[in-house]
């Protein structure tokens, strides 16, 4: 073949793909969707339709304070105090919640735009909504709360504080099993290196993002000195909400008296009847309680379950809780800056009664611990206290029942260096709904 003709070739076979390309579909790019995103809803509203100012409570902070910075004038918040006084008492605005203004867009046009709605929380789970318009009402609401089980293992190398604090894993866990679950059987100051445990619990979260900390602990396994050493929770009074610990023989491991009324404090003075104190001149005056110092308003426990006998306050006690818990004990509880209970009321072991204060003969923060035995105040650490009530037979069977699976569960959690993902239940609740 000549030059010329391979030359034409070679042009028209170009010229084919060519058109053969020309004919191939157009490439069509995928259409991208995008997605709006959520609006922010929080107390019940859509807070994108607001205008949002959020603050918390300031000593000196009152209501009516609050909502004249606003531009509400006195005669209006009189009127909404009266108006909302059977839901919310507009005096217990503690120092350091958080409250949220809402504004209607419109309002800012004005040139003292006003609020139509407060929100104060006076606990990380309850709100209360108060509508400032002409209408004014309030509400209570609580947030959704989800409970999420967990499983958590440790190897003892100098504290269970310390293990714990390695893992990542909450100190409340260290003060579920020293204080609460073994307190009776296990000296926790003097763990051996190589102990371990193994406990699944339960942590709580508000609004699915807000950790508010270990809600209970079902099951626990401590190894110690040799000895295997069970726990798991169980309901044994549904009407006044009972709750104890007992081993895989259903044995209760606790007593009946909790050893401190608060929690990671320390004994300032303990029971003496010829101690000399400072406040009296140094005169001999016999200190029949035990001083467990904390910062004030640490919450005051319930060191057994049992009725207020007394809630009331005087001079030398300041403001002070009593406790029966049957014919042979009562406790008091001395000092607090606040009593968070009521003379009549049954109250569980472990429940908050009021919190660490001040008052009364008293030189600095602490709870004063007293105890009687028999109608006589005795040191609580010099006596034999009894067990907690044994489970009873009625409700044995169904305990054994209620632990197997549970135990078949925690004895198949292995104790290794790096812990695996255990697999987590989530539980969700809505208390509005």
């Amino acid at each position: 073949m000549q030059p010329k003709q391979l030359v034409k070739v070679l042009l028209i076979c170009l010229g084919f793909f060519s058109c053969q390309e020309d004919k191939k579909e157009p490439i069509v790019e995928p259409v991208k969707t995008i997605l709006e995103p959520e609006p922010a809803k929080e107390f019940g509203f859509i807070l994108d339709d607001f205008i949002v100012k959020r603050d918390t409570i300031k000593k000196g902070d009152s209501f009516g304070e609050i909502l004249e910075r606003y531009n509400i004038g006195y005669p209006q918040i009189f009127n909404i105090a009266e108006k909302t006084k059977d839901t919310f008492d507009i005096r217990r605005l503690s120092i350091g919640r958080p409250y949220t203004l809402l504004f209607s867009e419109a309002s800012q046009k004005d040139s003292l735009p006003k609020p139509n709605t407060f929100i104060f929380q006076p606990d990380e789970e309850q709100y209360v909504v108060i509508n400032l318009g002409d209408s004014s009402h309030a509400y209570t609401r609580r947030k959704p709360v989800s409970y999420v089980e967990k499983i958590a293992t440790g190897v003892i190398e100098s504290s269970i504080s310390k293990t714990l604090e390695d893992k990542g894993l909450s100190q409340r866990l260290a003060y579920k099993m020293a204080d609460e679950i073994y307190a009776w059987t296990i000296d926790f100051r003097r763990l051996q290196k190589g102990d371990r445990f193994k406990v699944i619990y339960t942590d709580k979260y508000i609004d699915d993002t807000v950790y508010v900390g270990i809600q209970d602990v079902k099951a626990a396994y401590f190894e110690h000195n040799g000895d295997a050493l069970y726990a798991f929770e169980f309901e044994t009074d549904s009407i006044n909400g009972i709750i104890d610990y007992f081993n895989e023989d259903a044995k209760n491991l606790r007593r009946a008296f909790l050893k401190a009324p608060v929690q990671f404090s320390r004994i300032s003075s303990r029971y003496n009847l010829k101690r000399r104190i400072a406040h009296y001149g140094y005169r001999v005056k016999a200190h029949r309680g035990t001083d467990f110092a904390a910062p004030n308003g640490t919450p005051i426990l319930a060191t057994a379950n049992g009725t207020v006998s007394k809630s009331s306050s005087s001079r030398g006690n300041g403001k002070y809780v009593k406790i029966r818990h049957n014919d042979t004990y009562s406790t008091q509880y001395l000092h607090m800056s606040r009593r968070a209970v009521k003379k009549g009321q049954f109250v569980k072991q472990g429940e908050v009664i009021g919190y660490v204060g001040n008052t009364g003969s008293s030189s600095g923060n602490h709870v004063c611990y007293r105890f009687w035995k028999n109608g006589k105040e005795v040191d609580p650490f010099k006596q034999k206290l009894p067990e907690a009530k044994p489970i009873s037979d009625s409700l044995k069977v169904k305990y054994l029942r209620h632990i197997q699976p549970i135990k078949q569960r925690l004895d198949a959690v292995i104790f290794l260096e790096v812990e695996p993902e255990y697999e987590e239940t989530t539980i969700k609740t809505d208390p509005n709904s």
